[in-house]
Parts: structure tokens; sequence; C-alpha cells
């Protein structure tokens, strides 16, 4: 008896109903394959064999199957049909998103954005991991020995590592972002807050695509995101995405911000191998949503660093009066240099800055209107 006869009494059943699906919305690159070798590393990952068509998972799930196309679209997995390439662990998915759904938890339109953002993410590390890590590893060490004769017993030793290991990060991302949260003044901000918002950009970057071989352009990209990443972590910040020659990065203290940014000039305009770097950091209300940041303070960064000098760093007026408001910077350049000499002559301690900023040219910016950018850089000690 199938799994559908056990549901129903037996007898014939009705044809499934299909959900089509925007090509370009899911990763088609995830239908079932039907290699036994492949099956064999499936298999080994997923824990279980295939057992379920989408219409028995749902079934069995207890969901309706348009819910359920709904939740797995958002994780990134192709329409299959009726293909049986389904295990116990999808319909254990569906059960427990649809349960939070049930229970009031969440919201069903909630539930499909934690499907999706999860999907996203974990699509995105395990093709690195595939791309960056495995293959390397996987180069058959003798003649005769096929990638996959040494990619599963790879696996096998490494899957249970690696999961532990997403899962300890996944929990300190986790304990770090509800810390941010729970500190917010109230309800409002924490979806809309304030935060300094930071793109860096690689200058001339279209050229170097030209330029530069493949291995070359992934080598420089690699680099740039890394240096960028540790950096942002190092010093407070939180990194939102990288964009192959651009990184877009928060911070709640616009002086975090801004150390940030003249780090991450100073670090790689010692690198002989980098292109010239400029960066825009603005200040204000954000709207965050799965992940990413929104909003006018958003775009006005961007703009800010398409128009900064090379190896320089633009802000906007916003984050340049926090500066001066939180004494990291002076208000007039002019009255420091003088303050410095009354204290140098009274035989005291005159106050010091981090951070210098120096006002530009008011333009208008596209879409926002006229701005006055400030070019910011660090004070000598």
């Amino acid at each position: 008896m199938t799994v559908d006869d056990a549901n129903t009494g037996g007898g014939a059943q009705p044809e499934p109903p299909t959900y089509p699906t925007p090509h370009h919305e899911v990763d088609h690159t995830a239908e079932p394959t039907h290699d036994p070798l492949a099956i064999r590393l499936e298999q080994l990952i997923l824990g279980a064999d295939r057992r379920y068509t989408p219409f028995q998972a749902a079934r069995t799930a207890g969901v309706s199957m348009e819910l359920a196309s709904r939740f797995w679209r958002a994780m990134g997995f192709a329409d299959i049909g009726q293909a049986k390439a389904l295990t116990e662990a999808d319909v254990l998915a569906l059960r427990r998103l649809a349960g939070l759904v049930e229970a009031g938890l969440l919201s069903e339109p909630m539930a499909v954005q934690v499907a999706r953002s999860t999907g996203q993410t974990t699509a995105r590390l395990a093709e690195w991991q595939i791309d960056s890590f495995l293959e390397g590893l996987t180069e058959p060490p003798e003649p005769g020995m096929t990638r996959t004769e040494v990619t599963y017993p790879l696996v096998e030793l490494l899957l249970p590592e690696l999961e532990e290991f997403l899962i300890y990060v996944w929990r300190r991302q986790l304990a770090a972002a509800t810390g941010r949260v729970v500190q917010a003044a109230d309800d409002e901000e924490m979806v809309d807050r304030r935060l300094a918002v930071g793109f860096a950009d690689l200058v001339g970057f279209t050229r170097l695509t030209r330029r530069l071989e493949e291995e070359e352009l992934g080598e420089l990209v690699e680099a740039f995101e890394t240096t960028c990443a540790d950096l942002v972590a190092a010093h407070g910040g939180r990194l939102i995405k990288t964009l192959g020659d651009e990184v877009l990065y928060c911070a709640d203290d616009p002086g975090t911000a801004a150390e940030i940014a003249l780090r991450l000039i100073e670090t790689l305009g010692h690198d002989e191998t980098m292109p010239a770097l400029r960066v825009g950091i603005a200040f204000g209300t954000v709207t965050t949503r799965m992940g990413d940041v929104f909003g006018t303070t958003v775009n006005l960064a961007s703009r800010l660093t398409s128009i900064a000098p090379k190896d320089a760093v633009l802000v906007d007026g916003a984050l340049a009066e926090e500066l001066t408001r939180t004494g990291e910077a002076p208000a007039s350049e002019t009255e420091a240099a003088e303050e410095a000499a009354r204290a140098e002559k009274e035989g005291r301690r005159a106050a010091t800055y981090r951070f210098a900023l120096q006002p530009m040219w008011q333009r208008p910016v596209r879409g926002l209107g006229v701005v006055e950018p400030w070019l910011l850089s660090r004070r000598p000690t």
C-alpha cells in the first residue's frame, strides 16, 4: 500500500495539482538526479532515502500542496513534478513550519520569509563549500580514482563536524542579534532603527574584469571580501552583504562606522594588488528585513560612495553632526587649534579627537536632492 492509499483508504487517487514556478524564482540545479553515485552522496548527506512525491510529502505532513509549494520555493528548491525524491526530513520540515503557523507563533507570510532567508543563506554557504572547499580537497590522489570515490569518504568524515560548527555559529549570531533587539528603545525601533550604513567600493573594477584572467579576478574579489569582513567584524560592525566589488556594512555607533571606513582605506591602500577604494557613510533611520537594510539612509550612503574621491571617505551631515556631538570630531578645526594652543600655554591637556571633518561643496544627488558631504579623515595623534 502506498502512502496515498494509507491516508485515503485506498482506491484511485485524484491527480495532484501542479504549481508552475517562474524560472528565476528557484534554483533548478536542485532537481533530483538519477546518477547512482550522486544518489549515494545525497543519501549520505540527507541521512534518509527518497520516499515521497511532493504530493505525498505534503499530505503526510498535514499541509496543503499549495502551502508546501510556497515553502519549498521559498527555500530555493526546484519544482520536481511528482518525482519520488523527498524524505522524512522534508515531511518533518513542513510539519515544523506549518506547526509554527498553527500555534500562532508565526504568520504564514513570516513563515515563508523564514524559509526564504534560511534557504538563501545556506544555499550560498553550500555553494561556497563545494566550489572552494570540497573541490580542492577531492582532487584524486591516485591515477584512476574518480572524484566521487574520494568525495564520499571525505563528506562522511566532514559532515558531522561542519554541521556542529554551523549550529554553533548560528547560535552565536542569533544571540548577538537578539541582544541588539532587546536593547532597542521601543517596538518601532526593533524594525526601523537608527544606524550608520557604509558602502565600500573598488574603483575601476569593471576595467579590471576585462584585463584580469578569471582566476586572478576571483582571487582579488576573495581577498577584498575577506579583508573587509575581518575589519568590519573586528571593529564592531556588521557585514550586511558583499557584491563582488562592493561591500555594505552597518554599525549602531557612528564612530564605529567611521573607524571601520578609515581602516578599510588604510589597510587596502597598503595592498599593491588592490585598486583604489572609496567609502560613503550615512546615519539615520534604516529598515531591516531578512538580514538586509533598506531606506533613504542606505541610498544616501550608496550615492556618497559614488561621488567620493579615490581612497577617501565621504559622510553625510547627520553622521558628521553625531561625531561632533559625541566629541569624536571637533565642530571647527580652527577652534580646536585655538583651544589646543591655549591649553599648551596654560599647561593643561587639550581635548583629543579621533576624526577630522572637512565640509565639501553641496551638490545634487540623484533621487535625494542637494546634500552637503563631509570628507572624513583621521586626526594625527
